[in-house]
């Protein structure tokens, strides 16, 4: 009897167990299930490439956005993502921020952006680059890629050797090297530009300026503000590049996200994107938000207008960071290096236009922003209606 009871028991919490793990199962998937067809009608795109390789371990994703204005060019990150759901959700969200860079900026390019699926530090190879390059020659020009997150000149030279639909190619071979420089340049300019629609004056010499996450782009933007006389705080996971800003421009390392509530004039969010949020922006005491990461505000529709009520004067991320877009743009039409930081010095008063538009229509400046920019993708569509 004893020992019927036991079997019971066991089968009753085998049952339980079994019921739980299916529980935990059917969330998991829902959690990583995406509606693809439903995200590029809402992001209006036109074409996803999925890119899979047994041999290399290649797993990328290549999403072009639009191409009203030409080809869509965007830069191939690699990240180690907790999902395939992350990692199409990054590749549509940059693609988007792509075509609406090059629209306001004037540059006769569409949007794109690619994803490669891996531990960069322990997954790279010239066989997964060259594969990767396979698939991007297969597009026949439509998207052209280069060099971003976790990806290198030296990437790109291996992605050349398959294609020839790739910028962000090292200055030796003809091409314009890295553009995390161009980009900063035109980061520190849109930031100017801030602090002349802010304060009526836009130099930087006294301001406090708290930046997150210094990498290649960051570091050179620190040049700049520490050239100026700013008063810099930084923060990174990479404690070794946390000592170099101190020891080079005297930055002052805070811990991770007390970043957020600084004191500051200017907040610049330079690392990964979403980091302006429900849980962040109530924390921000600065003026300005003015930085070189894409995609900062977690919801546009959300956050831009939360900024704009909080009077925070926030400088849209597709602008303020679109000198390396520029950078590669002139190394597709031949390079030109004087050429291309002129283009992104006037992203000082493409920021002074799109304050100037969001003043005039009452609303946030990303939305002013993605105004400008899809009103020159329609002209475009309009006037290219006839044969």
């Amino acid at each position: 009897m004893l020992s019927q009871k036991k079997l019971l028991l066991r089968h009753l919490f085998k049952t339980a167990q079994n019921y739980h793990i299916m529980l935990e199962t059917k969330e998991n998937i829902q959690a990583t299930q995406v509606d693809l067809f439903g995200q590029l009608s809402t992001f209006d795109h036109e074409q996803v490439v999925f890119c899979q390789d047994n041999h290399t371990g290649l797993k990328a994703i290549i999403a072009i956005h639009n191409t009203v204005l030409g080809p869509g060019l965007g830069g191939t990150r690699m990240w180690l993502y907790n999902n395939e759901k992350d990692a199409i959700n990054d590749a549509l969200r940059l693609s988007r921020g792509m075509t609406y860079k090059a629209a306001i900026s004037g540059l006769n390019l569409g949007g794109a952006k690619a994803v490669i699926i891996g531990d960069a530090k322990t997954q790279k190879s010239e066989a997964l680059f060259r594969k990767f390059g396979r698939f991007v020659e297969n597009l026949n020009g439509k998207y052209i890629t280069a060099e971003d997150v976790n990806t290198t000149t030296k990437d790109m030279e291996y992605v050349n050797m398959e294609t020839e639909h790739v910028v962000g190619l090292p200055e030796w071979t003809g091409g314009g090297g890295d553009p995390s420089p161009v980009t900063a340049f035109g980061t520190y300019m849109g930031m100017k530009a801030s602090a002349k629609q802010a304060w009526g004056n836009d130099s930087l010499a006294g301001k406090t300026v708290a930046v997150q996450g210094i990498g290649k782009v960051g570091f050179h933007l620190l040049e700049h503000l520490h050239n100026e006389g700013a008063k810099i705080y930084v923060t990174d996971l990479n404690q070794d590049i946390l000592k170099k800003a101190n020891d080079t421009f005297g930055a002052i390392v805070v811990p991770g996200d007390d970043i957020f509530g600084l004191d500051v004039d200017i907040f610049a969010p330079c690392a990964m994107g979403a980091i302006l949020n429900d849980q962040t922006i109530p924390q921000l005491k600065c003026s300005i938000v003015a930085g070189a990461a894409n995609n900062q505000q977690a919801d546009e529709k959300v956050h831009g207008p939360m900024l704009k009520e909080k009077g925070i004067l926030y400088a849209p991320d597709f602008v303020i960071n679109a000198g390396g877009l520029i950078n590669v743009y002139s190394e597709w039409t031949g390079y030109n290096k004087e050429k291309a930081y002129s283009q992104a010095e006037n992203i000082y008063n493409t920021i002074l236009n799109i304050y100037s538009h969001a003043d005039a229509h009452n609303t946030h400046p990303q939305a002013a922003a993605i105004a400008l920019a899809e009103k020159r993708i329609h002209d475009t569509m309009k006037l290219r209606s006839t044969y």
